[in-house]
This record gives structure tokens, C-alpha cells and sequence, in this order.
């Protein structure tokens, strides 16, 4: 693993940064395919639209665009950029003029296992709530604690994933992945105004939707709208689609939209 910190190899980050002390920031993950970042302007839309909401301003784009591209020099991997309000501000309140700090991270691609692809992965449903909060829904901030605890429930199992509910109910997200569903001949996907990330992957399906003659729509879904569902398939960034083979212990098939979904989606890289 190889990171900069505002373009500086190896440099240390302050202990007064607020992305430490509060979570206080924004982070995308990228993956590096063919010596391009695959999907690169939708991460950096969406890093930006963050920036307005949490209202970070003065961030340098057009640097951290340039050590994200210069850093994309090992194939495949992962690059992770990560912005924080910076230092400033003892408390929850910034400082009046904070300058963002850029922090750029490059990993090794992970080596899931082929059969994720063509058989599919097992999932459960997570013990952990999704609180809501409409004005962080959609965004990619750092405070990833739900997640994080959703991840150690599976510490030692042989599921990939975990599917996790917000208060109402409602599935939102996998720890890490989008959801998509299909029902009859139509492609839903959980809407995001109250939880959730809005995935750079998601984004692209939902674009994708007419190339890949299917009808597509983001609605408010339970646990048996899902495990009703004829097929499950998650994504992101990094894995493209996977298939679900398993729900919850219960047998699923592997179907054809998830499998198109895949290969069309494995052919993109804007």
C-alpha cells in the first residue's frame, strides 16, 4: 500500500485533523483498470456534490485529479481518495477558512474468489439498523460505524455480504454493495432519501438501463420484496455485479439479468 497525503509520498497526517476527530469527510474508491480510473468523472461528480452538502469548500480538485491519475501506475488496483475538512476547530464547529486535506491511497487489487462471478455469493441480513438522516443520505462520508459493525458480524463466516434495514424496515444497502432486485420484468433498486450510499456502480446501471433493455426503478423495498424477488445482484465500484445464490441460508438462483448486468457492465470503463 502506497499513500500521499495533499501530493506529499509518506507524509504524516495531523492529529488535529477533523476527519479524525469527526469523521468529518468524504471518501471514493476507485478502481485502476488498462492505466485509467474506471467510471472517473462520476466519482468526481459525486465527490463533488458531497463537498456542497457537507460544505467543504476550497477543495483543490484539479490536483487531487492529477495524483489520483499519476498514481494509477499499478493494475490492477484499488486507488481510495479520501478528503477531510482539514484542521481547524476545537469542537464540532470548523474554522471559518479550513483548507481540506487531500489523502490519496493505493491498494492492491483483492482477490475474491472467480466463482463470486459466475456462481454467485451467499448473503445474510444484518443485526445492525441504518439510522436515517436525509441531508447525509446518498453521500459517501467517513462515518462508516454501522458498517463497520455489520462487518464484524461476519467475521468467520463464508458470507460475502450482508444486507442492512433502516429503522423503518426498509432494505437500503449491502455493507458495501448496492442492491438490485428483479420482479416480473422490471429492475429495482432501494431508494437512498433517508440512508445509504448512491454507488458509482448503481449510478451507471441506472443509466445502463435502456442499453440493457430492462425497466428500472428505485422504490421503498422490505425483506420480502427481496427474498420474494426472481433475482438479487449486488454492486460497486470494485466487483461490478454479483450474483446472489444464497439469502439468508435459503437456495437462490443464479438469472440472466444479473448475468447480462455483469458482462455489459465489465465492458464499460466511463
Amino acid at each position: 500500500m502506497t499513500y500521499w497525503i495533499n501530493g506529499i509520498a509518506g507524509a504524516s497526517p495531523s492529529a488535529l485533523d477533523r476527519g479524525l476527530h469527526y469523521g468529518d469527510g468524504l471518501f471514493e474508491t476507485m478502481t485502476c483498470r488498462n492505466g485509467h480510473l474506471r467510471f472517473a468523472e462520476l466519482h468526481w461528480q459525486r465527490l463533488a456534490r458531497g463537498c456542497e452538502q457537507l460544505r467543504i469548500g476550497s477543495l483543490d480538485m484539479d490536483a487531487l485529479r492529477r495524483e489520483a491519475a499519476a498514481a494509477c501506475t499499478v493494475e490492477p488496483s484499488i486507488i481510495k481518495v479520501i478528503v477531510t475538512r482539514g484542521v481547524g476547530g476545537r469542537g464540532y464547529a470548523p474554522a471559518e477558512a479550513g483548507t481540506p486535506t487531500r489523502i490519496l491511497l493505493r491498494y492492491p487489487m483483492p482477490r475474491d474468489p472467480d466463482e463470486f462471478w459466475t456462481e454467485g455469493v451467499s448473503v445474510v441480513w444484518s443485526g445492525v439498523t441504518l439510522a436515517g438522516q436525509p441531508r447525509l443520505a446518498g453521500v459517501k462520508h467517513l462515518n462508516r460505524l454501522e458498517q463497520v459493525l455489520a462487518r464484524v458480524e461476519l467475521a468467520g463466516s463464508t458470507d460475502a455480504e450482508a444486507l442492512m434495514c433502516n429503522a423503518d424496515g426498509h432494505v437500503i444497502c449491502g455493507t458495501m454493495t448496492n442492491v438490485f432486485i428483479v420482479t416480473g420484468h422490471r429492475l429495482r433498486t432501494p431508494r437512498l432519501d433517508q440512508a445509504g450510499v448512491a454507488g458509482v456502480m448503481r449510478a451507471v446501471v441506472l443509466r445502463e438501463a435502456e442499453a440493457l433493455g430492462v425497466q428500472i426503478e428505485e422504490a421503498a423495498l422490505d425483506r420480502t420484496d427481496v427474498a420474494d424477488a426472481q433475482e438479487i445482484f449486488l454492486t460497486n465500484a470494485r466487483i461490478g455485479a454479483w450474483p446472489v445464490r444464497s439469502l439468508a441460508g435459503a437456495p437462490r438462483d443464479v438469472g440472466p439479468v444479473a448475468l447480462r448486468v455483469q458482462a455489459h457492465l465489465h465492458r464499460l470503463d466511463h
